[in-house]
């Protein structure tokens, strides 16, 4: 059964899920989520942000391994009562504090389950257990057809809530994931460059294969960057990771980074000696943008603005390198905002430079 139901980002389903939350929080609209997507496209970490954006304690169930009393709580006999009363699970959120109650792995979960998530689903109850008016509910999972462990859903369950289905999309997971994550920068500038293996799930379904990339797989490849110096074992490890075709091109891509990119030296550098520390590649180049807005501080961003400015007019590459200091200016300015960082733009008389040409082409 498939799911027609709007397809959207990662950043996209956050603007939604954001959305839904403060009218949720202002009493304008009370109801239950459902995640769809393939495995590592990023249903947990959109709730885990949400999370951390609106100040939320994330209490994550994972269905595949919980049985009803886990959600219902345990018996027990009142003998001054003559009554059973349930204690309820300490997994449930309770209070007056913002939560978010993440059902995690919902299409997988055991036939049995199922009765008594209807009820935190539609009801927000388990039992005699009332889920606070604080508390979110947004349950996750993958498809059939995504090659997981999954069941159809029932319309008793599928009408109990919104449902959104996630879909890998490059630009986006670089723009609003890769940065904030700390993504190495080789993995960043191979992606831009490589946005179809992304997600190369379906692929690696139609062809038999175990591995695939998927924006998980990658973000564990830019660890396995980060920890891992030996470039040998690095290598048997990335194959393991998002396969061995895969591993191989970002093998040759990486080398060539490593071997080109300087960020600390030209940030060190005089400004009249930093043209020939430049990479004289597009990998290279793109690697730098993404090293140079991950590594830049309140005291580099001068350098680092003037390094973006001087990259429109690089000699003798044959390179499109104006619109990749455009696209380094657009990283650069979201991180000096996030970072309160404003006036350092402000004082840049490169970037002045910079924003007059703009403006001279009709470019905003």
């Amino acid at each position: 059964m498939s799911v027609n139901a709007s397809t959207v980002s990662a950043s996209e389903a956050l603007r939604v899920l954001t959305a839904g939350w403060e009218a949720q929080a202002a009493g304008r609209m009370t109801v239950s989520w459902m995640l769809h997507g393939r495995p590592g496209v990023g249903k947990t970490e959109v709730v885990q942000t949400l999370a951390n954006r609106i100040g939320a304690v994330l209490h994550d169930l994972r269905l595949t391994t919980i049985e009803p009393q886990d959600l219902r709580g345990l018996p027990y006999y009142d003998h001054v009562t003559a009554r059973t009363v349930w204690y309820r699970p300490e997994d449930l959120p309770d209070g007056a504090a913002p939560a978010i109650l993440f059902l995690d792995e919902l299409t997988a979960a055991a036939p049995a389950l199922q009765p008594t998530v209807y009820g935190l689903l539609q009801e927000r109850r388990v039992g005699r257990h009332r889920l606070p008016a604080s508390v979110m509910v947004i349950a996750a999972g993958n498809r059939v057809e995504d090659g997981a462990i999954a069941y159809d859903m029932g319309s008793a369950l599928s009408d109990r809530l919104i449902h959104l289905t996630l879909q890998a999309d490059a630009e986006d997971w670089l723009k609003h994931y890769a940065l904030p994550a700390g993504i190495h920068p080789a993995v960043a500038a191979f992606i831009r460059t490589r946005p179809d293996l992304l997600d190369t799930t379906e692929e690696a379904l139609r062809r038999g294969q175990m591995i695939a990339c998927t924006p998980r797989s990658w973000a564990r490849v830019s660890q396995i960057m980060h920890a891992i110096p030996d470039r040998a074992l690095r290598q048997v490890m990335i194959a393991g990771t998002v396969g061995l075709a895969p591993a191989a091109e970002f093998a040759l891509v990486a080398d060539e980074i490593a071997a080109s990119v300087q960020v600390a030296a030209l940030l060190a550098a005089p400004r009249a000696e930093r043209a020939a520390l430049y990479p004289r590649s597009l990998h290279g180049l793109t690697a730098l943008v993404y090293g140079l807005t991950g590594a830049v501080t309140r005291d580099s961003l001068p350098a680092a603005i003037d390094l973006l400015a001087d990259l429109r007019s690089l000699p003798g590459t044959g390179l499109p390198v104006a619109e990749l200091a455009s696209f380094g200016f657009e990283l650069l300015i979201g991180r000096a905002l996030a970072q309160g960082w404003e006036e350092v733009f402000a004082a840049s008389a490169s970037y002045a430079d910079y924003a007059r040409d703009r403006q001279a082409l009709g470019l905003p």
